[in-house]
């Protein structure tokens, strides 16, 4: 748990200062101590009187409006797991403002997180070129990442657009994030079914604080017994080590790693792959097939 205590501290205070020789780095960057809504109006905030975005597509919300959001987004988040939209208002709810500030602050402690928020680069299928990563060996980080995009039939152009983050760059922190979570999962080799997504947020929680990827483990009570019993012996542990151990990955500039060796930057982080998921879940499928032909065979013969 001493891992913890770096990202835990940052916590500690509402306003955290700057390190002095950032601030030469900073010039295109927001410099708010906190990601609070910032108007240019000294009106009241409130559901009459709702004040200006503060980047397209921003929505100010109230404190009570933003409760409401968090809940209304969590029970449906935790009845339908693959209703994306919910998942990224309820990331966006609980997020603000401590724990994307906490976030933001390990970018700005960071020489290639602040050039990330200098640049603000954005990771779609157009900015990465996806032809040219397929044409990369397979044990390179881009190669790793479009097969792993081909196997499991996604895009990277699914995520949906911050919304309800007030400050600015805070909302660039959470929407970087939002699409490099894909590259975690090529990293670890994680599936896109439920038991993967919850094995790979226990990872985020425990690298990033963010309260919905913690959240996100409610969902073990909507999993089948036997793959509750492998998160609790096998993926939790892997998570919670390799969260807390690896470096923090926000600050991978994954446009520039694309040709590096997907075992270096393993090693790089401190990330060690999981048991192949996919593969043990084919052969529990294929054992169960064997034994219920083996039945079937046995009450004919019988």
């Amino acid at each position: 748990m001493k891992a913890l205590t770096p990202r835990l501290s940052s916590l500690s205070s509402k306003h955290v200062l700057q390190p002095a020789h950032h601030m030469q780095h900073l010039a295109p960057v927001a410099t708010a101590a906190v990601c609070t809504a910032t108007s240019g109006s000294n009106r009241p905030f409130s559901v009459l009187n709702r004040p200006p975005p503060n980047y397209p597509g921003h929505v100010p919300l109230t404190k009570l409006e933003r409760a409401a959001l968090a809940v209304g987004s969590g029970v449906v988040s935790l009845i339908d797991p693959y209703r994306h939209d919910m998942i990224a208002a309820l990331g966006e709810a609980t997020a603000s403002p401590y724990f994307i500030e906490r976030l933001r602050q390990a970018m700005l402690a960071s020489a290639t997180g602040r050039r990330i928020l200098r640049d603000r680069p954005r990771i779609t299928s157009s900015s990465l070129d996806l032809p040219r990563l397929r044409a990369l060996p397979k044990t390179t980080v881009g190669g790793t990442y479009a097969a792993w995009l081909d196997r499991e039939g996604v895009s990277p152009d699914t995520r949906d657009p911050v919304r309800y983050v007030d400050d600015a760059e805070c909302a660039y922190v959470m929407q970087r994030y939002r699409e490099s979570h894909d590259f975690y999962h090529a990293l670890t080799g994680l599936p896109v079914v439920r038991e993967g997504e919850v094995a790979l947020k226990a990872f985020e929680f425990a690298n990033t604080l963010l309260p919905m990827t913690g959240l996100s483990l409610l969902a073990l009570v909507t999993m089948r017994p036997a793959e509750r019993s492998r998160f609790w012996s096998t993926y939790g542990p892997w998570a919670v080590r390799n969260g807390l151990r690896s470096q923090e990955v926000i600050n991978v500039y994954w446009e520039e790693e694309m040709e590096t060796d997907v075992d270096e930057l393993r090693a790089r982080l401190g990330i060690e792959r999981p048991p192949d998921l996919r593969d043990i879940r084919k052969r529990e499928r294929a054992e169960k097939k064997r034994l219920k032909e083996a039945a079937a065979a046995q009450a004919v013969a019988s």
